[in-house]
């Protein structure tokens, strides 16, 4: 097909579908200035909330029964599917000793009792200080405050550890494998 054939095609084409579309084009930009022009209504607060509550409805009843079953599934299969999961292990006293002989106060500090001093006593004042605190099984850092000096490296320890420049002892307790 020649050039000149194929741009009166064109034209023709392009002339066809802007007659058919000048109808819809009438008027245009007067729609457009009216609907500029026409203020923008807003519905208030508790319309909008009416409306939105106005939806589905669902019986207060239903909604307690459905609530409840999906409890009761959920119930089931934490216990049925994951029997262990929802129990602590049990914690088990645990010694803590140290010689002090001439010690005015010892006290325990330690990731159990974040950080927080647990005294120690020396019932019969041969200065071995002692105190039971309960603890689950687990890896425990800590150290003894003995007149207020730190004592982190305590003999009867499972390993040492260096936190923030000062030795803290470790202690593994209970548990599978430790």
């Amino acid at each position: 097909m020649p050039w000149d054939e194929l741009d009166r095609l064109i034209h023709d084409a392009v002339t066809r579908e802007v007659a058919l579309g000048r109808p819809a084009l009438e008027g245009l930009e007067g729609r457009v200035i009216q609907r500029l022009a026409r203020p923008v209504v807003r519905p208030s607060l508790a319309r909008r909330l009416s409306s939105a509550l106005a939806g589905p409805r669902i019986r207060l009843g239903w909604a307690l029964a459905g609530g409840a079953a999906i409890l009761a599934v959920g119930m089931f299969v934490g216990r049925v599917l994951l029997p262990g999961a929802g129990r602590l292990p049990a914690a088990a006293a645990n010694l803590f000793t140290v010689a002090a002989p001439g010690a005015q106060s010892v006290a325990v500090v330690g990731d159990f009792s974040a950080w927080q001093p647990i005294s120690l006593f020396d019932h019969d004042g041969d200065g071995v200080w002692t105190v039971t605190v309960a603890l689950p099984p687990g890896r425990y850092e800590y150290a003894y405050l003995v007149d207020g000096r730190w004592v982190g490296q305590d003999p009867l320890a499972h390993e040492y550890a260096r936190t923030f420049g000062e030795y803290v002892s470790v202690r593994y307790i209970g548990g599978d494998g430790l």
